[in-house]
């Protein structure tokens, strides 16, 4: 399985704004935001870079997120979502995300990068995060 470190920066960096991750820590089992690309700045702002994810987003949205990405790792899984992929300010913004497992040892799943492509809707807002039409794909 790729680790981080395998990830090549000259090839990622034309698909950068769509891009996230975040490294799981299991002793605590917390996802702490570790690659934040354009699309996320925009509806999270500076806040994700090292933040955990209860601290980006409300318990509700957590849980889900955690559920998502648990699956990501446990499995391990490439993750689909297409249709709405969040809300901002109550209004919905489609598009589509995918969610794969990265590991820190190459071999045991301790990081999820994604990415997320979605038509940018000119509103402002509370973000709520949606897992709609998920698909899985094993690894």
């Amino acid at each position: 399985m790729p680790t981080w470190a395998d990830l090549s920066s000259s090839a990622l960096l034309p698909h950068f704004k769509l891009l996230w991750g975040f490294h799981h820590n299991p002793a605590a089992n917390e996802y702490t935001g570790l690659i934040a690309g354009g699309h996320v700045s925009e509806w999270l702002g500076a806040n994700f870079w090292g933040a955990r994810l209860q601290d980006i987003h409300p318990p509700h949205v957590v849980t889900e997120a955690r559920r998502f990405f648990d699956h990501i790792l446990t499995a391990p899984a490439a993750g689909r979502c297409s249709g709405r992929l969040f809300t901002m300010g109550g209004t919905p913004v489609t598009g589509e995300r995918i969610a794969l497992p990265l590991a820190p040892d190459g071999t045991h799943p301790g990081g999820i990068l994604g990415a997320t492509d979605y038509a940018y809707v000119p509103v402002s807002g509370a973000v709520e995060l949606i897992h709609e039409n998920v698909e899985w794909f094993a690894i």
